[in-house]
């Protein structure tokens, strides 16, 4: 049932395309010649199968006869969900997962095979670099265009003209003609003319990429105004801090079909964690397949919160909890267990120690153990984490197990809150991220 408050509904839209076939070869000069006459009707034909898909059979809408078929393919699958009005919703996924797909169905730029899109309001999209330019015509000349495109009268554009000249930095050249801008400058007025004009639906796609640093902090900014202002943001884009930073929800898209709908901060660290092969929480049932030997074995790794909930998405503000649970097998050593936090770009953050005084130096007897450290909140940076898993003796000194990448969980941050970010919206970098006091004295 459709609803006021929803601005974007998308009903099991299926895209299909047809992609080329292997060109056939003829043995003798009949064939080919007989081939060169009956080109016409046949290109008619090749033409009109690239728009209609009758031969598709059910199996094949289903994706269950695939397989079988080498001249289609399938960039979308029964993709349906709704967008509330003021939303901000990120669709994240891999290259070629269908995301840019599904922004030209909600763009207007294609149709659904099946299915359908209802928008509720104006939309305005910047989908790839040039998106709605002439080349030819001036920038000052594409922003008037663009408005009579939203539907806008001359005299709106103008109140809003010097803000979006200004917002984007051009003004050097904004009676030059497009053709002779870069990528950049392109990208720079397009997002500008985009948010400005005062859409109720702003589509962005990955294409903020192309601009530099600072101008992707002024359109992170951006959004986040217009979302708060009402207006609903739906955002493309493979920077996964941003996405925590500026959406609340998240759709992930895998070949094709949707797998996940929610929190954008859980399905970014699924999607993280998908690519990794990690997630928060490992357990061995077996003794006999689990890391370790005659003294002591692994039996369980995993992340929680304060509420001892398992999570593989942690709030920067927030603790995390990591506890290793093992069994030991041979009484009378003195163990040292410890955990290793890895980032992703593999540089080792910090490692721990077990330094509780209950066991400290002592021997242990034989039975289940479970050893955990609490990592408190505002210390470690935005990002996956990585945890490896170790076990040694002291006198000797010798290692009993070791288990890399055990398990790994997502430090995710936003732009409200007391983290150390503050009002800072750009990437902070660092491993770490300790919100630190500071004092300021003022004299006149």
């Amino acid at each position: 049932m459709y609803s006021p408050n929803i601005a974007v509904e998308v009903n099991d839209i299926c895209k299909l395309y047809r992609i080329g076939v292997k060109e056939q070869i003829y043995d003798n000069i009949a064939q080919s010649f007989l081939a060169f006459v009956k080109s016409p009707l046949r290109n008619f034909k090749h033409y009109r199968s690239l728009y209609k898909f009758n031969d598709v059979s059910s199996n094949d809408e289903n994706g269950k006869g695939e397989s079988s078929r080498d001249d289609i393919i399938w960039a979308l699958k029964n993709i349906s969900f709704t967008v509330n009005a003021g939303e901000k919703l990120a669709i994240i996924g891999r290259n070629g997962a269908g995301k840019s797909t599904l922004l030209k169905i909600l763009s207007r730029v294609t149709v659904p095979t099946r299915g359908y899109a209802k928008i509720s309001g104006r939309i305005s999209s910047l989908l790839e670099v040039g998106t709605g330019f002439h080349p030819e015509l001036s920038g000052r000349e594409n922003v008037y265009l663009n408005g009579t495109i939203l539907g806008m009268r001359k005299k709106e554009v103008d109140q809003r003209f010097d803000q979006i000249v200004d917002f984007s930095g051009i003004e050097k050249f904004i009676d030059t003609p497009v053709k002779r801008y870069s990528s950049g400058m392109r990208v720079r007025l397009a997002f500008s003319v985009a948010a400005h004009l005062e859409p109720e639906i702003l589509i962005v796609d990955e294409v903020l990429a192309v601009g530099d640093a600072d101008f992707q902090i002024k359109c992170l900014n951006k959004m986040e105004h217009a979302g708060k202002e009402g207006r609903t943001v739906i955002f493309v884009s493979h920077n996964m801090p941003a996405i925590t930073r500026l959406c609340e929800r998240a759709i992930l898209i895998e070949n094709g079909r949707m797998t996940n709908d929610g929190p954008a901060p859980k399905v970014v660290g699924e999607y993280l964690r998908a690519g990794s092969g990690s997630s928060a929480m490992r357990e061995w049932k077996k003794i006999d397949q689990a890391p370790g030997g005659n003294i002591a074995r692994l039996r369980a790794v995993r992340s929680f919160t304060e509420d001892q909930n398992t999570a593989d998405t942690i709030d920067i503000r927030e603790p995390v909890w990591i506890e290793m649970t093992f069994d030991v097998l041979e009484g009378g050593h003195v163990l040292l267990p410890n955990f290793g936090l890895i980032n992703e770009n593999g540089d080792v953050v910090f490692m721990t120690v077990d330094q509780d005084p209950l066991w400290r130096k002592k021997r242990r007897p034989k039975g289940r153990y479970i050893s955990k450290v609490r990592i408190p909140g505002n210390y470690l940076a935005e990002g996956t984490f990585y945890i490896n898993c170790h076990m040694i003796t002291l006198n000797p000194n010798k290692s009993l197990f070791g288990e890399l990448g055990a398990i790994a969980f997502t430090v995710v941050d936003n732009l409200e809150g007391d983290s150390a970010r503050g009002d800072y919206a750009r990437n902070l970098s660092g491993v770490v991220r300790p919100l630190l006091e500071w004092a300021t004295e003022y004299q006149s």
